[in-house]
């Protein structure tokens, strides 16, 4: 498996999680971005890192071609799907954080002509 692949499908792990931990009235639908990734490892047999598998609730072992079902699962039957900007207001991120930050004039004289 491509290492690319193994760290988008841990942020997306990681995410599920923290979406998970909001109570269902209050949680927002699953975001798109997860389908990606959720078809990609369809097939994946190989092993999901213990960690990543009691974060999904899955048994220990469980392949990656399993975690995408869980994935997957979630996402069927939504029939809308957040903005990531709306997505990460719910969901407690690192990467709200950086796009919150206002934005900053740039220092021309940094570069001369």
């Amino acid at each position: 498996m491509h290492p690319a692949a193994k760290l988008q499908f841990a942020r997306i792990v990681d995410e599920f999680a923290r979406w998970r931990a909001i109570a269902e009235p209050e949680r927002p639908p699953a975001p798109a971005w997860w389908w990606g990734p959720a078809f990609e490892m369809r097939d994946a047999a190989e092993p999901l890192p213990s960690a990543w598998s009691r974060q999904l609730r899955l048994a220990d072992g469980a392949s990656f071609a399993e975690a995408a079902v869980v994935l997957r699962q979630t996402l069927a039957g939504q029939d809308i799907l957040p903005w990531p900007y709306d997505f990460s207001r719910k969901v407690a991120s690192t990467d709200s954080d950086v796009r919150d930050l206002p934005v900053q004039p740039s220092d021309d004289g940094a570069f001369p002509p």
